[in-house]
């Protein structure tokens, strides 16, 4: 399994962060295993009972997904008589799993910063990401998402939108607009389906942007501050502070890669 760096349980199942060395070997067990490698352009899919032997050294995140979270999400796809849920060992990451992979990494390599509520969000994230890409290309859509929690296609419209510019100037009635629903049914239906306000799910989308921003330091906080819809760059660093416990510069610094410096200004 390589050195272990860091490792969580929750009822997800159990996420490791771990150094792989050449012909380390990663084993899913009675369930799912998703593997993603620092650095490669692509997801790796262990089904239950399957391996992986590591090419080379490289950092990577192993999540060992829980059978019974993931049917709870997805009965279709991950039920007890579905021995291989996926149909392929590879995939190209797309931009969305791209940066919760990246988010992640950096989430849990500073783990004094990352709330279960965080934590639990991304993996829900990649999980409802991997079955809208790798899973509903290949078979029938519609019987997919039967029994599914997400089965609503209005809440998945939702999510979409929200993904696609997470903003804090986003007006939820004009959201509920969009995907055909009144304001109030739109906020309980959403709840029923992700587990999560339509206010809370935007809030978590922008501190998921944040720290990508933060972390790999491209830019000046203000102008994050600003790419997130805040009025003020003070908006910005009070909405952090709350949500992940430290002051964006502090973030930064604490999280910058070697090869970055934080800009003037921050």
């Amino acid at each position: 399994m390589g050195r272990i760096v860091r490792i969580f349980e929750g009822r997800f199942g159990r996420l490791i962060l771990t150094e792989l060395a050449a012909r380390d070997e990663v084993r899913s067990r009675g369930d799912p295993a998703i593997v993603l490698q620092h650095g490669e352009g692509e997801l790796l899919f262990l089904n239950p009972g399957e391996s992986h032997i590591s090419t080379g050294a490289k950092r990577a995140l192993v999540f060992h997904a829980a059978g019974e979270w993931l049917q709870r999400s997805f009965p279709a796809v991950f039920n007890a008589a579905q021995g291989k849920p996926f149909a392929e060992r590879r995939a190209p990451l797309t931009p969305r799993i791209r940066q919760l992979a990246e988010t992640l990494a950096v989430e849990v390599l500073n783990d004094r910063f990352l709330s279960s509520e965080r934590l639990e969000f991304m993996l829900q994230e990649l999980a409802l990401s991997i079955v809208e890409t790798y899973v509903t290309g290949r078979r029938a859509s519609s019987p997919l998402w039967r029994g599914s929690r997400f089965e609503d296609t209005r809440v998945r419209r939702a999510i979409a939108l929200l993904r696609a510019h997470p903003n804090k100037d986003l007006s939820m009635d004009q959201l509920a607009s969009q995907v055909g629903l009144s304001r109030s049914r739109f906020y309980d239906l959403f709840q029923l389906c992700t587990g999560f306000s339509p206010r809370t799910y935007l809030d978590l989308l922008c501190v998921e942007a944040a720290i990508a921003r933060l972390s790999s330091g491209r830019g000046k906080i203000a102008e994050v501050s600003a790419e997130l819809g805040f009025s003020a760059q003070s908006n910005f660093t009070r909405f952090f502070q709350n949500q992940v416990g430290v002051a964006p510069s502090e973030y930064r610094r604490a999280t910058a890669r070697p090869e970055t410096e934080p800009e003037p200004g921050d």
